[in-house]
């Protein structure tokens, strides 16, 4: 018997597809969050989904990893890739 699918929301859709974004960029969360101006552990918590993101930093995120902020948001998006 297949587990019925849990609806993510927005903020975990947006936090799974920025860490999967950033993983096919091969990059580090130090790295990134240093080019972004942004603390390890702040970006780490928006991969966790445990921070509340501003507007402005989830375009700064989007244009870093260079991709769409609509992908970021896009539950379709990464969605084969292993979060492993």
């Amino acid at each position: 018997m297949r587990k019925a699918s849990k609806t993510l929301t927005a903020r975990e859709v947006f936090a799974r597809n920025v860490r999967r974004a950033r993983r096919l960029k091969d990059l580090s969360q130090e790295s990134l969050a240093l080019e972004l101006g942004m603390s390890r552990p702040y970006l780490s918590s928006v991969e966790r989904g445990t921070r509340n993101v501003s507007i402005d930093n989830m375009g700064k995120l989007a244009d870093a990893l260079g991709v769409p902020l609509r992908d970021l948001v896009d539950p379709e998006k990464f969605r084969g890739l292993d979060d492993s």
